[in-house]
Parts: C-alpha cells; structure tokens; sequence
C-alpha cells in the first residue's frame, strides 16, 4: 500500500508535510520520501529507508535542509519515491500509489519503440513511479499525460506532482480506488489520503476528488482541472482494515463502520441460530478490536481483552517481508492476562483471514495459555482472489490464500470453479469449508461476514465499492 500529505501555503510547510506523512505510516513500512519546493531555492528531497525505524526518526535531521512553501511526502511499502523528474513538461516531483500490473509489457514497448532506458533498483525492477512519470512525459502537458498514464496502467494509479511553479497536481486513480481528500487553513491547502492526518497538524475538511478526477493546489484555493468520472470502485478494505479508525472515506467513518460491521455479523448470526455461547468476545488486536466490539454489543456478550500486543519495540511486524520473521515477532508480542483465557470460552474477531500464518500462531497461544475454546469471527468474507488494483497484500498466487489453498485440497481443481458456493456458509460447499479450517485450526466455529453484510456496514452504493478479492467480480 502506501500514503501520502502535501501542502502549499503562504508559510513554510515542512512540519505540515513532515507530521502529515508520519500519520501515514500505518499504510507501509519500507521507504518514507519528503521533497520542498522554495522560489528561492528550488528543490529540496530526502528519501530513507524505514524499515526498521520510523518515519519520523529517520527525517527529524532533514528538517533543517527542507524549507518550503510547498511539499509532498509518501510512505511507500514498494519504491522509493518521491522523484524528480526533468523533461519538456519542467522539473517537478512526483509520487505514486496503487500497482502496476503490466509493468513488464510497458518497459518492453518502451525499449521496443523509443530505445529508451530506464535507472534500475538494486533488484534490477525499474520503479514503478519513474515508468508512470515516462507515460505522462509523452503527453504535451500534465494533465494530459497523467490521463494516459493512468489509461496505460493495469491495475491503479494515484498520484501527486509538485510543480516548479510551487503548485500540487493531485490525480485521484481512474476508479477511485483510494480517497484523495483537501483540506484548508487560514495560510493555505494540503492533500491527503488520511482525513484525520491533516485535522491533527490544523486543516479542516475542503474537498475530496471524485474518481479520476485531476485538482491543482495553490496556497489560494483549489480548481478541478480535469472532471470527475461517474463510474468507482473504492476498495472495501480501507474501511475493513488498513484504514485508520479517525478517518472518513466517501463520508463514512472507518470505526463507526467496524462498529456497525460486527454488529451486523452477530445479528445475521442469531437470526441463523449460529450464535455461540461464550465467555467474551474479543478482538485479534489492533483492527479486529472495534468489530469485536460492535459484536459483542448486538450479541449481549461481554467484551474483554484476553491478550495485548506488546509494541514499544516491535510495532510494525506485519510489513516484514520474511515469513519466519514475521510470524515470531507476532509471538513475541502476544501478552496473555491469564485470568480471562484460562478455562474460558472465547469468541474472537479479526480484521481479515488471508495466508491464516499469524492466526495459526494466535490459536496456538490461547489453547496454550488454556482456553477451553475459541471461535473465530472473521469482519470481512473469505478472501478467493488476490488484489489486482492495490499492493496491501504480498501474495504471490491465490493458492497462499487460506480459503483457495483449502477448497484445493478439499476438491482439486474442480472445487475451483465453485467459489462462489464456498463463500457461502449457507451452501453444502460452504459448510465444508467452514469446518475443513476449523480442524485443521482448531477452531470451536468459524464465521465469515457476508458481503452484503459488509455492504451494509460500509453504506454506500454497493456498485460503487470494490470487492474483487471477495467475490473475482471486477
């Protein structure tokens, strides 16, 4: 995934743009990025890697050096980013979010036709912002070029420029599958994916782009200078999962929807008869937490937190790229509170099942720490397709999915072409399926939410949402 602030304004903007980008750094952990433009004295970038620190230790030393009325930054789990670019357009900065699918195929029509080359990464892969800001670069201006960029593109494409002229060129992806959203002071403007990011450093709410939508920035206002498109498809995991509980997309919030998310799945589960009798309904921390919640409320069931994460020293263990890493330093931070696992029975909520690596550690834990059963409660439905349009998951094949790998070895390849029906715990198909991970986990039940349950939750038009890794409709 990845985030990203600017600002512009009649006063320096770097502690604006600086404290903006940290609050994103929840979307990705690999390599944070600030550029400032000055009249003066033009640009100013620095780029880190921050894997292994945050964000905001790694750029307190630039702050000096990064001095601006204008400026962008990015939390990026690909690239490093942002780039300058140099070209018949001018100089300007730019930074990308979203995936690019057919990457491969564009660099070879580019070596192909134009004999063009490109700065490859330690890793030989070209970055993928460098390949967007060369499809605009083909074009005979910004706009132009940001359009036939995101049309040449598989997959999506949000992006930012800051100009020479100390301006924004915000562009929302072609299907809005990420929010852009402005926000305005008494000095000037900024852009943002987080809502609550710019509330914390003193914006208030201006605008949010439309899908497809091209906005240019000043420090005086904010003109559309490209349409917004009639058609979206905003990703239904923003709400479910990595967006922060403070913000609001398309007008709803993301803990209020987590709220009403699990209360929806106990009511759907106690008109089904499904409802379990347990000790506590708890949530598999952080994001699992306020679903839990809105569960145990609509169940009259109480809440409680049998297990805390430790994460003073280990805040940040999901975006490890290291399998074996990533699932010891999930151990490592579950704290138990014996007293509400031992010899309970225990209803836990989680954001999402995707690979089931962490939750197979989790279970483990609780039966060891001597829970007498645990039920488990996914808040969105079983994940069939990996994401074509988004980099928040690192699946490799739809076989490393959880649900897929079990309808594998439940039927072969013949139970791949009915995934519709094991999505569905009410078919003969989705029963089986729902029981085949509870041996094999150890599960006391398991639930999925439905996707018209996660629909309602979000309560928007459901055309207008995507839910491609759910339902492999486009």
């Amino acid at each position: 995934m990845g985030g990203y602030f600017g600002a512009v304004s009649h006063r320096d903007v770097v502690l604006d743009v600086f404290f903006g980008t940290d609050y994103h750094s929840h979307l990705g952990t690999r390599r944070g990025g600030m550029v400032t433009f000055d009249p003066g004295h033009g640009f100013n970038r620095s780029i880190h890697n921050i894997e292994n620190t945050p964000f905001r230790t790694k750029f307190e030393d630039d702050l000096d050096k990064l001095h601006g009325l204008a400026g962008i930054g990015c939390i990026s789990a690909t690239d490093p980013q942002p780039l300058m670019v140099r070209s018949h357009l001018g100089l300007y900065a730019i930074l990308t979010v979203g995936a690019i699918r057919n990457a491969d195929e564009l660099l070879e029509r580019y070596f192909t036709n134009h004999k063009h080359q490109f700065m490859a990464m330690s890793s030989g892969k070209v970055n993928c912002t460098e390949i967007v800001a060369a499809l605009i670069n083909e074009k005979q201006d910004l706009v132009e070029g940001i359009l036939h960029a995101q049309n040449s593109i598989e997959g999506s494409l949000t992006l930012l420029i800051l100009t020479d002229k100390g301006e924004i060129i915000a562009a929302r992806d072609k299907m809005g599958r990420l929010p852009v959203l402005i926000g305005k002071n008494e000095d000037g403007h900024c852009v943002s994916f987080e809502s609550f990011a710019y509330h914390k450093v003193g914006y208030t709410d201006a605008y949010e782009l439309g899908p497809n939508e091209i906005v240019r920035i000043t420090a005086d206002g904010y003109e559309t200078i490209s349409p917004a498109g009639d058609k979206m498809k905003i990703c239904g995991f923003l709400w479910t999962y990595y967006g922060y509980p403070n913000s609001n997309y398309e007008g709803k919030n993301v803990e209020v929807m987590r709220y009403r998310n699990g209360e929806i799945m106990a009511r759907d589960e106690a008109a089904r008869g499904e409802t379990p009798d347990v000790d506590y309904v708890a949530g598999v921390p952080d994001s699992g937490i306020p679903h839990a919640i809105g569960y145990a409320n609509e169940s009259d069931k109480p809440f409680a937190r049998p297990f805390v994460k430790y994460t003073p020293t280990w805040p940040r263990s999901f975006m490890s790229s290291n399998q074996d890493v990533r699932s010891r330093v999930a151990k490592m931070k579950q704290i138990p509170v014996p007293e509400l696992i031992e010899g309970k029975k225990l209803l836990f909520v989680d954001d999402s099942i995707v690979r089931g690596t962490q939750l197979q550690e989790t279970v483990s834990f609780l039966y060891d720490s001597g829970a007498k059963e645990v039920h488990m409660r996914s808040a969105c439905p079983p994940i069939m397709y990996g994401c074509k349009y988004l980099n928040f998951s690192r699946n490799r094949s739809d076989m490393e999915l959880l649900v897929r790998r079990t309808v594998q070895e439940l039927e072969g390849d013949e139970g791949q072409k009915h995934l519709e029906e094991y999505a569905d715990c009410n078919t003969e198909r989705g029963q089986c399926l729902l029981k085949t991970i509870c041996e094999q986990f150890g599960f006391s039940s398991l639930g999925y939410q439905s996707v018209e349950g996660l629909l309602e939750a979000i309560g928007i038009d459901k055309d207008k949402v995507c839910t491609y890794c759910w339902t492999g409709k486009e």
